[in-house]
């Protein structure tokens, strides 16, 4: 009890956190929750993939006590761990949008809803589907709620796992051996422990992936009502 009421929002906010109290299976949730669960969208996923990377042997060693004996062996069953609960939490996301979107299409339009905006989505989702499922795994908040608009406007179900599972693969790759590596490589070149740097470089990490999606709310362009754009 004095443990959780010692946490912190900017505990919640720290990937190293869930590492050093939570493990492998926390991280693990916290990778499908923030995709299969609307709640998690504050969740931090990429700078806990980086930071992952950098934690892979102690992450192992909660798996397989002493690890595989192979660095590279450690990290490729991570990536399939992680990349595993990535895709079941989007498939999650989009089984809940495709339940709940036929009444959100019944529904009557009112102040905050208008139906006509679901048209709109679904002829963006026939056209641009596959990279916006892809693309939105790299985007923090997006990524949580791109699986379930695609329920939602009924994206068609080989398709949505296809790009599913490309984008899922495809970021956690790139967040655990970029973590992974540059730490060797940091180390090895410039005897530069990233470990000891791990605030700064969650910090950059966000600013680099949310920049671009708070950009593009506060200042991109607004879609006509004769474009096909959500």
């Amino acid at each position: 009890m004095d443990i959780l009421l010692a946490i912190t929002f900017r505990d919640l906010l720290n990937p190293e956190f869930y590492i050093n109290n939570g493990g492998l299976w926390v991280m693990l949730f916290i990778v499908f929750a923030e995709t299969g669960l609307m709640v998690g969208f504050f969740l931090p996923g990429d700078s806990l993939l980086f930071v992952a990377g950098i934690y892979s042997q102690k992450l192992i060693d909660k798996l397989i006590p002493g690890g595989t004996g192979s660095d590279f062996m450690n990290i490729i069953i991570l990536w399939i761990l992680v990349s595993f609960c990535g895709v079941l939490g989007n498939m999650v996301g989009y089984w809940f949008g495709k339940k709940s979107g036929h009444y959100l299409f019944q529904r009557k339009d009112s102040f905050l809803f208008k139906k006509k905006y679901l048209f709109d989505a679904k002829g963006f989702y026939d056209k641009h589907g596959g990279q916006a499922i892809v693309f939105a795994r790299f985007l923090p908040i997006i990524r949580t709620f791109a699986p379930i608009v695609a329920g939602i406007v009924q994206m068609e179900k080989r398709k949505f796992m296809l790009y599913n599972v490309i984008g899922c693969v495809s970021w956690v790759f790139l967040m655990l051996f970029a973590g992974h590596y540059l730490d060797k490589f940091f180390i090895k070149k410039f005897n530069f422990d990233l470990k000891k740097h791990l605030e700064i470089i969650v910090i950059g990490i966000v600013l680099i992936t949310t920049l671009p999606v708070l950009y593009k709310m506060f200042f991109g362009k607004k879609p006509s009502s004769n474009t096909e754009e959500i």
